[in-house]
């Protein structure tokens, strides 16, 4: 059983430990945290389900006071892993892979971290083998890792050289007040990093893309235009090889997804914790063909669509499975992805 730890108790963290506590062949040996947040207090509420570490300069006399049990600091959470999830704040992962690195094991950076912090940048379909042994992995954004998923799943089918992509991106997660209040659109500068990363990971694929910021918090959507190596993608040939991914949710605007907010309610209805949802969504009704080009639009679900890429980067650095597929279908297996088809 592969032993597991979680730094950083926040959006991703949160998820990232309930995604290793769904996977039968894992063991979550506990988080670590700094401040008795809300996400903790919840926990204790919930009857700390998982082990809570404290990192350094945290004030336990803060945690005793609201009654949340510490079973210990962040060496003794590191001493007992294979692997460190790190989804600290941008920065601190850097800092702290000194500590793994000293104790001799294993982590996977969220995408806040540069990618100078890993030996792999990491995708669970497009690039899974190049993690496997790696000491040190970095996976790719939220947007990055949806956009990868369409990409890839039409380039393992028929072959793309070209895409250009249009982001439409939330401004802040839900709950958050740091980037104020908003009622206007912001212009990125062009390429985005989101086309520059995919052509890290898919380096045969021509990328380029533009972004814009808008004033909501409940997922992001990205327009793709592809254009196939080996001729034209139809509509056909694009749907049915979306539909087979269990990772992209096809769906119909007349079966009343209207936009973004119709997932996330969508995934509350389901009873998804948080309203999260693992699947990125494809709108059936988007896919065009235009000229040589296939295009189509995704909804990312930015606080939930890494984990499933992230229990890929455990499966590849630690080698439980040899390939992508083999790698990938067990975390959909346990995270229940494409049940639902």
């Amino acid at each position: 059983m592969v032993k597991v730890g979680v730094a950083g108790y926040g959006v991703i963290g949160q998820r990232l430990a309930d995604g290793v506590a769904l996977q039968k062949d894992m063991e979550l040996v506990g988080i670590a945290d700094l401040a008795p947040t809300l996400s903790i207090r919840a926990l204790k509420e919930r009857g700390m389900p998982y082990d809570l570490y404290l990192v350094e300069g945290a004030d336990k006399a803060a945690f005793d006071a609201a009654g949340i049990p510490v079973k210990g600091c962040f060496a003794d959470l590191i001493g007992k892993v294979d692997i460190m999830l790190d989804s600290s704040p941008g920065g601190v992962g850097a800092k702290n892979k000194e500590r793994y690195e000293k104790a001799g094991i294993r982590a996977i950076f969220q995408g806040g971290e540069k990618n100078s912090v890993a030996d792999v940048f990491f995708h669970g379909y497009a690039n899974y083998e190049k993690g496997l042994g790696a000491q040190y992995l970095k996976l790719t954004s939220c947007n990055t890792t949806g956009l990868i998923r369409s990409v890839d799943c039409l380039d393992r089918k028929y072959g793309v050289d070209r895409v250009a992509i249009t982001i439409i991106r939330r401004v802040a997660d839900p709950g958050d007040y740091h980037r104020g209040l908003t009622n206007a659109l912001q212009m990125d500068k062009a390429p985005s990093h989101q086309a520059l990363d995919l052509m890290t990971i898919m380096p045969h694929v021509e990328a380029t893309g533009i972004l814009v910021h808008t004033p909501v918090t409940h997922g992001h959507i990205i327009t793709v235009v592809a254009h196939g190596k080996q001729g034209k993608i139809r509509k056909d040939m694009a749907l049915a090889a979306f539909k087979a991914h269990d990772r992209i949710r096809v769906v119909r605007i007349e079966d009343g997804f209207l936009g973004n907010a119709s997932f996330f309610r969508y995934a509350r209805d389901l009873g998804n914790p948080r309203g999260d949802m693992y699947e990125i969504g494809l709108w059936e009704d988007s896919i065009v063909e235009s000229g040589d080009h296939i295009m189509y639009a995704i909804n990312i679900p930015q606080e939930s669509v890494t984990i499933p890429e992230t229990m890929d980067a455990i499966r590849a650095a630690l080698r439980m499975q040899p390939d992508a597929a083999s790698g990938t279908a067990e975390t959909n297996k346990y995270l229940g992805l494409g049940k639902w088809k």
